[in-house]
């Protein structure tokens, strides 16, 4: 599909005028200042957080910050076109809001209800679009992106908003966000509209639903794949992480759509949801998963009613199984014929999901995007079960400024599953890197040594990769872990170009060529 590369968050090239006075009473909002009536009819057509990325006509929210309250930007979304400011109570004394002149709209908590405010100001576009929303700890890319393969089967015009890209119409933007702040997204399904999309298939992250971002979207579907520990930097704890998935189906989906075979999905289920599962009974079942040698994965969907779907995916591992059911019972639900299911599913590849490199070598080389326990742990596990004889060598790091607490139990899922752990850099960010793979490598030195590979650390990524292709044999498998379709890798606040899909191509060629270029690491023992 053609790319296009955006600037800045798309818009519907047309909208309506709203009054800031219908703006007010919608949210309970107070209209500021000596000239509040006066201000009333003042009519809005967009909406923007970014002071910078402010247009002519837009209500600009200035919401308060970790480090600033976002109203003291003012000035420069004057600049850009702003005609009114929506702000808390602090937001409204400033200075440089004062000196601005604008009408302001004030609201005790004014990021809880911008997204009802932007979707108004677009129209409430989600009241016209078929949107399906997929959030869950691992495999929101997957089933997002089988979802919209099914839905394209099936004729209709699609739209999809997630981690790798947004894609109307078949025209693709990258993605800065897995779910955008909810200006952006109102803005993006308006468009969409404009554009002739009929259905969407987001992510959700739990992000987007702690901060609001899909507040003012109407869900045809919510679904849920699983949870694993991640983002405990931003949630206090797993329930506090799992409340915020959990807002997804607190009654702004139609239907629920439910994987099931963990505690935490089986926590969200009430009379009318659609459960999932690949063991026990639920809704939706699989039976008779087979693989072949080319990696093509055939299961039986077992569905309501007495529906049977013949899947075939190109995705390995039983957790694809599981996420290609639940975007079954999505497509479904949504009322997807059966016949674009199996067309729509059997099409699809995910970029940098258990994404291949094939350079003409004698073993598996693989690039994933695990970066949490769970998903790592899934991806060996998968890995594993499929090519049982095998020694396993995984390319590991961890993120900086993200949750550390992940870290060590990282380290241990490798090296339990792995021949050859290379803990490694992934995009430290503001972090020291050394401490990072410090903690990866406590955890994967707290297992015994007889139940855990070989550890060693290389610091440079590219180095890393190069060292498990000159160490990989005949049959065994390199699993390059962490940041699967990410083109860059970010040091010190600059991003640097990088992908684990060029860098192990590259190696590979190089060993096949007599010129592999391995770097000798770090041998970790027991105490080291």
């Amino acid at each position: 599909m053609p790319s296009v590369v955006a600037t800045a968050p798309p818009r519907p090239s047309l909208t309506e005028p709203v009054r800031l006075d219908e703006l007010a009473g919608m949210v309970g909002a107070v209209l500021a200042g000596d000239n509040g009536r006066e201000h009333a009819a003042v009519r809005v057509t967009g909406a923007t957080l970014r002071a910078q990325q402010a247009q002519p006509g837009d209500l600009f929210a200035g919401l308060p910050g970790a480090r600033a309250h976002g109203a003291q930007f003012i000035a420069q979304a004057v600049e850009g076109g702003a005609i009114a400011l929506f702000t808390d109570a602090a937001g409204a004394e400033l200075p440089e809001v004062r000196a601005a002149g604008l009408p302001v709209l004030v609201h005790p908590d004014p990021r809880a209800v911008l997204g009802e405010l932007a979707a108004r100001i677009y129209g409430n576009p989600s009241d016209r679009l078929s949107i399906i929303g997929i959030t869950g700890t691992s495999g929101k890319t997957t089933v997002s992106t089988l979802i919209e393969a099914g839905l394209r089967a099936a004729g209709r015009t699609t739209g999809l908003i997630g981690t790798v890209a947004t894609v109307i119409a078949g025209d693709r933007l990258d993605s800065a966000f897995t779910t955008p702040e909810a200006p952006d997204l109102q803005a993006l399904f308006a468009l969409m509209l404009e554009r002739g999309v009929s259905d969407v298939a987001i992510e959700v992250s739990s992000h987007a639903l702690s901060l609001g971002r899909v507040a003012g979207t109407h869900f045809t579907v919510g679904a849920f794949t699983n949870l694993s520990q991640d983002h405990l930097d931003f949630h206090a704890d797993m329930a506090d992480y799992f409340a915020a998935k959990a807002k997804l189906f607190d009654g702004r989906a139609d239907q629920a759509v439910v994987m099931v075979d963990g505690e935490w999905g089986r926590k969200l289920v009430t009379e009318d949801t659609v459960t999932v599962a690949l063991d026990g009974e639920a809704t939706w079942r699989a039976a008779d998963i087979s693989t072949e040698t080319t990696g093509i994965q055939r299961f039986r969907a077992l569905g309501p009613d007495g529906i049977e779907l013949k899947l075939a995916i190109r995705l390995p591992g039983d957790f694809n199984v599981a996420n290609a059911l639940l975007a079954a019972a999505c497509l479904h639900a949504a009322g997807v014929p059966d016949a674009a299911i199996i067309e729509g599913l059997s099409s699809v590849d995910v970029p940098g999901r258990m994404e291949r490199v094939v350079r003409g070598q004698d073993f598996t080389a693989v690039v994933d995007y695990s970066h949490k326990p769970g998903a790592v742990a899934a991806v060996l596990d998968s890995v594993r079960e499929q090519a049982k004889d095998s020694r396993i060598i995984v390319v590991l790091g961890c993120g900086g400024d993200r949750d550390s607490a992940k870290r060590p139990v990282m380290g241990e899922a490798a090296t339990r599953r792995a021949e050859l752990t290379i803990v490694t850099d992934d995009n430290p960010r503001t972090e020291d890197p050394a401490a990072i793979r410090a903690a990866m490598l406590a955890g994967a030195l707290a297992v015994p040594e007889a139940e855990r590979g070989e550890v060693i650390e290389i610091g440079d990524r590219a180095a890393a990769i190069r060292e498990a292709v000159r160490r990989a044999g005949p049959g065994d498998v390199v699993v390059v872990a962490g940041k699967g379709h990410e083109t860059g890798q970010e040091i010190n606040g600059v991003v640097q170009p990088f992908d684990d899909r060029q860098v192990l191509s590259g190696a590979i060629d190089a060993q096949l060529s007599g010129n592999p270029g391995g770097a000798t690491g770090v041998h970790h023992t027991e105490g080291s």
